[in-house]
């Protein structure tokens, strides 16, 4: 896994009077009738979705791992000074200090109420290894005061690069020791059409300096879509899914006294599946060897009621832990978990992604009154297995069940024991 960097900036205060008045100021931008984080969510990948590509025109480009973060972009009313903020899944506002945005059309006036997705990633240099805070920029949903959600991606990545990206970066390079004061620089991701995803994958994923666990179709017809977006697709090779639970530790009963925990035993580790609200309910449990177990141990971290990363391994027909997501405030709620078990046990591997790009070039370019492109013309693709060869995908049921309740949690015991935070 590759680092996940901490969030920067200086956190606006919780409920504060600011934070109140910076949400109804999104809100207003986006013509929003909640204050809820405003940013797109997309849906696991599926064997179905193979159709789609073919039916609408999607963009595709690779999925960083990072921390997805909605950067804000605001103009004081009275004053007119610029202030910058980035927005976390949190729904909470970090305030950026040493960042400028000029305006596109005269760059001594600043850039005007502008709100951008993407995400914070760590770049690590191959020979030096030095690391660099990054933002990676792939959508917008207002920029310059004007509201750009009900127009088709393409319309919205032409903005964000020619009124965002290009007039700041024109400015870092006749000014380099501006970028002194920046906390990240910024990069707008680059995305190819559906069909090159070979590219996507050979030139563009091995050049990375940072993680990459997919990748990301968006559809280009589309408005931008607070909340899930079934136009938005996620995908991973079926053995790499993962799911967010809340991870909860249930310890065995001490053998002097059936009544106390024993707290130096190794526990339980169930998975709660998020509800909606507060609301988590009992899912399935998650295996850890006693060796993943004791470094958790010396690690000294919270490991009870947090929200944990896990993928399905398919040899043992268990979850296996990846990492802890502090960038998150619930796991996945329970229908999300649902999409991505089916997107599991249906799930699409890379050979036939690659070798479904000449039907979609096809498609694509009947749709555009354009020639099409036979296989021979093409740039060569690596061919599904036939089905007879391909491998049944793994059988990852859901396994519902109200498990039995427990006392030995971590409200039953303190907080710190053997000097290890539960």
């Amino acid at each position: 896994m590759s680092p996940v960097p901490d969030l920067p900036g200086e956190l606006v205060p919780r409920y504060s009077e600011e934070e109140r008045g910076l949400k109804a100021h999104v809100a207003n931008m986006c013509q929003l009738e909640n204050e809820r984080f405003p940013g797109s969510q997309p849906v696991s990948f599926g064997t179905r979705d193979l159709a789609k590509l073919e039916t609408q025109d999607f963009w595709v480009c690779e999925k960083s791992d990072g921390i997805r973060v909605l950067m804000l972009v605001a103009i004081h009313p009275e004053t007119r000074e610029q202030s910058v903020y980035i927005i976390d899944r949190h729904n909470t506002y970090r305030r950026i200090d040493g960042l400028y945005f000029p305006h596109h059309e005269d760059p001594r006036m600043p850039l005007r109420n502008t709100l951008v997705d993407g995400e914070l990633v760590i770049d690590v240099d191959p020979r030096t290894k030095k690391e660099t805070l990054r933002y990676l920029a792939f959508d917008c949903l207002v920029v310059d005061d004007q509201n750009v959600m009900s127009r088709p991606l393409d319309k919205r990545y032409g903005r964000l690069t020619e009124w965002f990206y290009k007039p700041y970066a024109k400015m870092i390079r006749d000014h380099p020791h501006v970028a002194d004061t920046h906390p990240f620089s910024i990069k707008v991701k680059e995305i190819s059409l559906s069909y090159h995803v070979e590219k996507v994958f050979n030139v563009d994923i091995p050049a990375l300096q940072h993680g990459n666990d997919g990748l990301i179709y968006t559809c280009v017809n589309t408005a931008y879509t607070p909340g899930t977006d079934i136009n938005i697709l996620k995908w991973k090779p079926p053995s790499e899914n993962s799911i967010d639970f809340k991870l909860v530790l249930r310890f065995p009963p001490s053998r002097f006294d059936p009544k106390k925990p024993d707290f130096h035993a190794k526990p339980i580790f169930l998975l709660y599946v998020w509800t909606g609200n507060n609301n988590y309910e009992e899912y399935d449990d998650m295996y850890m060897d006693d060796e993943e177990w004791e470094k958790l141990k010396m690690s000294g971290e919270q490991a009870d009621d947090r929200v944990v990363e896990v993928h399905w391994d398919i040899e043992m027909s268990r979850w296996r832990m990846m990492r802890f997501r502090n960038d998150k405030p619930h796991g996945n709620h329970r229908s999300v978990v649902e999409n991505i078990i089916q997107s599991i046990a249906d799930g699409v591997e890379k050979d036939t992604l690659l070798a479904r790009s000449n039907a979609i070039r096809n498609s694509w370019k009947a749709r555009h009154g354009q020639p099409a492109q036979s296989q021979s013309q093409s740039q060569p693709v690596r061919h599904a297995p036939s089905p007879a060869l391909k491998t049944k995908p793994p059988q990852a049921e859901y396994r519902y069940g109200p498990l039995a309740q427990s006392p030995w949690s971590k409200v039953a015991g303190p907080a710190i024991f053997a000097g290890m935070k539960r």
